[in-house]
């Protein structure tokens, strides 16, 4: 399959500035709250959650989401129905938001925004990992463990689906970047260290 280099560049380049957005940083800071200094530091809707409020957190989580699924559902708008410039712009809002240009390159773990692309881009496998991200943490309420099981159920489902190989391999390599984003929390879990979303309360730990 040809790539279009223009197409490529534009993809990628706008996939990282939707994806670089800091609106964990930005509702935070609305609120009066540094979220690079409170909580674990991170600027994901879990930390704003525990550090800001629920309904910061559940803003910051959609508005993480609808950044990773316009950077992916654009370039199928402009360049047709193939999925490889989609794909690069999945990749690079994840990487954007996991690195952001706006706040020297500190940013979340990419969860949200991954899963608002592949909604755009695969639909099924994003569907089997909403349903396993509630089973795992609703069962441990752990919601990093739930996370990770969700980026890993994504390569599995769309291999048991038989998607196109190249979905499979960049879901794949999302998932890698996911758990390498949390390697702090699974070295906790391992340590029987990581906290738990309380259910009374619904304060969330890191």
């Amino acid at each position: 399959m040809s790539v279009d280099l223009i197409a490529a560049v534009a993809a990628a380049g706008v996939g990282y500035l939707i994806g670089s957005l800091p609106f964990g940083y930005l509702v935070a800071k609305s609120k009066g709250v540094d979220i690079f200094a409170v909580g674990s530091r991170n600027p994901g809707a879990t930390n704003v959650k525990r550090c800001v409020g629920r309904k910061a957190g559940n803003l910051v989580f959609a508005l993480d989401a609808v950044k990773g699924f316009v950077a992916t559902f654009w370039p199928l708008l402009v360049f047709g129905v193939s999925y490889v410039y989609p794909l690069i712009g999945l990749v690079f809002a994840v990487v954007g938001h996991s690195f952001s240009l706006f706040t020297r390159f500190r940013g979340g773990k990419g969860v949200a925004t991954m899963l608002g692309g592949v909604v755009a881009l695969m639909p099924w496998a994003a569907l089997i990992g909403a349903l396993v991200w509630l089973a795992v943490f609703y069962a441990s309420r752990y919601v990093s463990l739930a996370s990770i099981c969700l980026a890993i159920s994504l390569p599995l489902s769309n291999l048991l689906l038989g998607v196109a190989e190249p979905l499979v391999w960049v879901s794949a390599a999302l998932a890698v970047l996911v758990i390498v984003r949390h390697r702090e929390n699974i070295v906790r879990l391992l340590r029987g260290e990581e906290n738990r979303f309380a259910r009374k309360s619904g304060n969330e730990s890191k």
